[in-house]
């Protein structure tokens, strides 16, 4: 696979105003991503996510160590035409409408005003803000302000996605539609990293995961591996009375010498709150 970004023995050390080190941030990390790669980068708060971040986007100069982005320097004019990138928090100009504030950033990059009003419109649809368009973005609130913000990511259809934080916000319907927009871009070669620290949101989304603490890489993989107990298996037979489940774990009990666990499979509450408010008839459950 081709590696979109590439970071080797990556350092960043902060120093004081005397140029005394005062906190190394990333100490030696190794990690790369593919392309059309969802890459999830994890840890707790000052674990060096954010400098990460920064230094991928050529933000900041590394202290030692090597990080490409599409083989170059990240501070490169060429790779930085080519990401798309969700900070955050979203700054925008609260006295312009969503339509307005899209037009505005693809001007920015360089797009005619034709081109820009023909953008926005595509990305208006494709991130949900049909009905509120055309309203001030002022009087958004802080989901609705995201998706603003996912379509200014998005405006220059960018070849590397960093998205931080791309569900703070929204509600369970518009995270399950990020969720979905994320899949549908990889699927069209589109390399997305991205943060969160709703690991639900991650998992959901990411092929694979790097987790920093302490500036240093702690576990790095596909989730499927890194999720696995190897040392436990587990059968899910449909259609067994309680009576047949009783039986089954008594011979298994027998054959093996240990007792099993048995529980009812779960689907996620995520899952379960969409189908609730499907159709908003639904009747209401009670789980005793």
């Amino acid at each position: 696979m081709e590696n979109v970004i590439s970071i080797h023995s990556l350092k960043k050390t902060f120093r004081d105003f005397w140029l005394r080190p005062t906190v190394t941030a990333v100490d030696g990390i190794d990690f790369d991503v593919g392309k059309g790669e969802v890459f999830g980068l994890l840890g707790p708060n000052g674990s060096g996510k954010s400098t990460t971040i920064k230094l991928i986007l050529g933000l900041l100069s590394p202290t030692a160590g090597k990080i490409e982005v599409f083989g170059s320097s990240p501070r490169s004019l060429k790779v930085k035409a080519r990401l798309g990138y969700l900070p955050e928090l979203s700054h925008l100009h609260p006295f312009l409408t969503a339509r307005e504030a899209i037009r505005y950033y693809a001007g920015l990059s360089g797009m005619s005003s034709a081109d820009s009003a023909r953008r926005a419109a595509e990305l208006i649809e494709q991130v949900g803000l049909q009905g509120a368009a055309d309203r001030p973005v002022g009087g958004y609130s802080k989901g609705m302000a995201r998706r603003v913000g996912l379509a200014a990511a998005l405006v220059a259809k960018p070849e590397l996605l960093v998205l931080d934080e791309p569900t703070s916000g929204l509600d369970p319907i518009g995270t399950r539609e990020v969720k979905e927009l994320v899949r549908s871009l990889a699927k069209d070669g589109v390399t997305v990293l991205m943060t969160s620290h709703l690991l639900g949101d991650v998992a959901d989304v990411c092929d694979r995961i790097v987790i920093l603490a302490k500036g240093k890489v702690a576990a790095q993989g596909r989730l499927e591996d890194l999720l696995s107990r190897r040392d436990a298996t587990s059968f899910t037979l449909p259609g067994v009375s309680q009576e047949e489940a009783a039986a089954a774990a008594e011979l298994l009990k027998s054959r093996f010498g240990r007792d099993p666990e048995v529980s009812h499979p779960k689907i996620s509450l995520e899952q379960f709150f969409l189908d609730t408010v499907k159709g908003g008839d639904a009747k209401a459950t009670d789980a005793k």
